[in-house]
């Protein structure tokens, strides 16, 4: 049994459900999300409530069964509030400016990094050293955020780098000379 896809999904108030065969609609406050499911699996709204069910025990049907169940909370949180995720900028001249929708990220390159804001994506830019990317599909959010953490890795002996906020980069020590 799936404990994931059992579970049903509640619809907050503001939020709308619709369900047109295997295509699934998602109306809120933050904007509309859609997204086409599996044909094995079948879902339906209920008394305010989203149910998942699937057809039968097999193997691709269960990893199914929570997968649909865990997009569609997705796309209802999403529409209600949206997603965000922060990076860190650290490093001596590495920071950040907001340009409009896009991002002017210098890292030490001999070029300032311009990254374009795509539809649905926002960036806020709190202090030279932080980006928050916002949005309201929370695979899309993540994507950005690993696009723009890719211009500059972190680096494992000084610490320079883009990351993740709540990413802990693990050290190395340096060389040492011989004795």
């Amino acid at each position: 049994m799936s404990r994931i896809g059992n579970s049903p999904i509640a619809i907050p108030e503001g939020v709308e459900v619709n369900i047109q065969g295997n295509h699934v609609t998602v109306k809120g406050p933050k904007g509309t999300l859609e997204k086409d499911i599996n044909p094995i699996i079948t879902v339906s709204v209920e008394e305010g409530k989203v149910i998942v069910k699937r057809p039968n025990d097999e193997e691709n049907a269960k990893s199914l069964h929570g997968l649909t169940r865990t997009l569609i909370n997705n796309m209802v949180i999403g529409v209600k509030d949206e997603f965000k995720k922060e990076l860190e900028i650290n490093g001596v001249g590495y920071r950040v400016q907001k340009q409009g929708n896009d991002l002017n990220l210098t890292l030490g390159y001999s070029h300032p990094v311009i990254y374009k804001a795509p539809q649905g994506i926002s960036f806020d830019v709190p202090n030279p050293n932080s980006i928050i990317v916002k949005g309201i599909d929370k695979e899309l959010v993540g994507q950005i955020a690993a696009e723009i953490r890719t211009k500059r890795l972190p680096e494992v002996y000084r610490g320079k780098g883009i990351k993740y906020a709540d990413e802990v980069i693990r050290r190395k020590e340096g060389k040492t000379g011989k004795k």
